[in-house]
């Protein structure tokens, strides 16, 4: 069973609470802790991110400048907001 919205959603969350501050995490992380096909999930993983980036609470990164985890291409990270 495919893990949901919910689920994605409060692993994203919890990496990003664990690393904390200033620390970045490859969305590849959380979709290899719910799924074992992980590479299926990334689509997922990335849409939810970019929902919580829109709401504040992560942000996507790519060769350290802010990105749009929705619509970046190739490899990206996330982390909390900085500021």
């Amino acid at each position: 069973m495919s893990p949901g919205r919910a689920d994605i959603r409060a692993a994203l969350l919890a990496l990003a609470a664990r690393r904390g501050p200033g620390k970045t995490f490859c969305p590849s992380e959380v979709a290899r802790g719910l799924a074992a096909d992980w590479r299926a999930l990334m689509p997922e993983i990335r849409a939810e991110a970019a929902r919580l980036q829109a709401e504040g609470h992560l942000q996507g990164f790519q060769r350290g400048r802010p990105v749009d985890p929705a619509t970046a291409r190739g490899p990206i990270r996330l982390g909390l907001p900085r500021g």
